[in-house]
């Protein structure tokens, strides 16, 4: 049987079959070597951005209006990421408007259990489809018309939704709009990641988790303030199209990602859209700028005549960053948040709260997630992604522990305030770990020609989870009990994946697009070789700190090193 090793060999032999050799001395293969960059690279690069730049003001058509608004790309990034975020706020509006519909509509449409199931999953199961076309699309019409094409898919579903009058017109609904969620999900995290710093990147990228959060909040709220109004429902599903419209108008004026656009050959678009979202008055953006360009071209030749899916299996390093990509995706989701999230009401009103009371109180429960998400735009790239998953993973389990036991309490008052407070835990520790880091992660872990590809996977993997999950939580409480299905499903599963991100997860903080490719070139045992070298220095730090001794030692130099 061949070894890891050579599968390696093999591949990149196959590589530099199908791909256009770099010139000796590039600056990609330098910095892939971990040496100086030359002054003559330097200068070279220099003259490329100058002859960019001369090309970009003779065709006023190539600058981006609505950087025109904005001095600061730093700013116009911003806008861009905030904007381009309220992707995820759809995402979430519709998890937690879907909670408190269901009480009403299920009476209205006389829905059975295994219907209830359905309608709530409707829109995970939507969004596998649109996960499943999302790597075609954007690869044909790139990020900026994704995000359009998704807006349009939303906006549709929702009307059905809103105005439907049987429960096949309400799954209808269900789907369509959930396929533009999860051709969104994908197209969303990969345009911010292409278009920001790599020192802002994981804040940048977290910023479309908190707008989701920011979104269940929302939801809820929304539930609440219609929950007295006649058809009260049909108001809480359309309310969401508000947003839609706001999100459909602004995708006009983004501009399309430089990576993609290097990738079609347009390089002088490629220039315009980095000079309003980065800006070229650093040294360091014109050098990552000439890099990008290197490694689209190489990438873009080694990719022609191939399908592209069969690298996640032929070529080691593209095979770790999907297995990666995917199980981020699954212990996410099968750490049971969407299923507490979508039948939180329907939770409080089988312990003993009416229907009106179960949605007021499940604004705790979406005000706790959106705030304890924030801090993420802040720790993800201050301290980075494995650490936060190990500091703050274990408070997910112990929230599910209490979730779980809280059915044994002997009143339904003492019930009630034990389950809030699982459920408050349980999101107060979840929303800056398992709820940014696989999003932040599947952005940026993907080589760039296959980019597209990897991040449909995990999007697929996502909501594929999220069906799952969801559509089998009713029937795994009468199965499993409410205990069983807290602790002893969504708690062990959480457990393993909290050892997964301990042995084999790769820190990916502040390392660039392309340096990334270097760290999920190491083998399993290499990855896992480095984090218990560095779990112990870290620990070590720690105790020494506590006992007043000081620093230990120089840090472990990283896998990619």
């Amino acid at each position: 049987m061949a070894t890891e090793q050579d599968e390696t060999v093999l591949a990149i032999q196959e590589e530099e079959k199908t791909s256009k050799p770099m010139a000796k001395g590039s600056l990609l293969q330098s910095v892939e070597a971990g040496l100086e960059i030359t002054d003559d690279m330097k200068s070279s690069v220099f003259q490329i951005i100058e002859e960019l730049k001369e090309e970009y003001e003779k065709d006023d058509s190539k600058k981006v209006s609505a950087a025109g608004v904005f001095r600061n790309p730093k700013r116009f990034m911003w806008f861009l990421a905030i904007f381009a975020s309220i992707g995820g706020f759809l995402y979430g509006i519709d998890i937690s408007l879907i909670s408190g519909a269901l009480l009403f509509m299920k009476v209205d449409l006389n829905l059975d259990t295994s219907q209830q199931s359905l309608v709530s999953s409707g829109m995970s199961l939507g969004g596998v489809a649109g996960a499943l076309i999302s790597m075609p699309v954007n690869e044909l019409v790139g990020r900026k018309y994704s995000i359009i094409v998704a807006c349009i898919l939303y906006t549709a579903g929702a009307i059905l939704e809103a105005a439907a009058r049987n429960y096949g017109t309400m799954v209808a609904g269900r789907l369509i709009l959930g396929a533009g969620v999860g051709l969104e999900a994908m197209t969303i995290p990969t345009y911010i990641s292409e278009c920001s710093q790599k020192r802002r990147r994981g804040g940048i990228v977290s910023l479309y988790q908190v707008l989701i959060t920011f979104g269940i909040l929302a939801g809820y709220v929304v539930n609440a303030i219609f929950v007295k109004v006649p058809g009260n429902w049909r108001f809480m599903m359309g309310s969401s199209l508000l947003f839609s419209t706001i999100l459909l108008i602004s995708a006009f004026f983004f501009p399309e990602s430089p990576r993609w656009l290097m990738r079609k050959g347009r390089r002088v678009d490629a220039y315009a859209t980095w000079l309003a979202v980065r800006g070229f008055n650093v040294e360091e953006e014109k050098i990552e700028f000439a890099i990008m360009e290197e490694v689209v071209i190489a990438e873009r030749e080694a990719s022609k005549d191939r399908f592209l899916y069969l690298d996640f299996i032929r070529i080691p390093y593209c095979r770790r960053a999907a297995i990666h990509g995917i199980l981020m995706m699954v212990f996410q989701q099968f750490s049971g948040n969407n299923s507490m999230t979508y039948f939180l009401g329907t939770m409080y009103e089988r312990a003993g709260l009416s229907a009106e009371n179960s949605v007021y109180i499940s604004m705790l429960g979406g005000g706790t997630m959106f705030w304890s998400t924030i801090p993420a735009i802040y720790l993800m790239d201050r301290f980075g992604r494995r650490p936060l998953l190990l500091i703050l993973v274990p408070g997910v389990v112990a929230g599910l522990i209490i979730t779980g036991f809280s059915f044994y309490a002997p009143t339904t008052t003492s019930l009630i305030v034990v389950y809030t407070i699982g459920v408050v835990s349980y999101y107060a520790f979840w929303g800056s770990a398992l709820g940014p880091t696989p999003w932040v992660m599947n952005s940026e872990i993907y080589p760039t020609y296959i980019r597209s590809y990897g991040m449909s996977l995990g999007t697929l993997s996502n909501f594929l989870g999220n069906w799952i999950t969801t559509y089998a939580f009713l029937q795994m409480l009468d199965a499993m009990t409410k205990p069983g299905t807290y602790v002893g499903f969504y708690g062990g599963i959480t457990v393993i994946g909290w050892f997964y991100f301990l042995f084999f997860t790769p820190e990916t903080k502040n390392l660039t697009l392309e340096e990334i490719k270097a760290v999920f070139s190491k083998t399993w045992m290499e990855i896992a070789k480095h984090n218990m070298e560095d779990f112990r220095y870290q620990w070590n730090k720690f105790w020494h700190k506590r006992r007043g001794r000081g620093e230990v030692g120089e840090q472990v130099q990283t896998v990619s090193s």
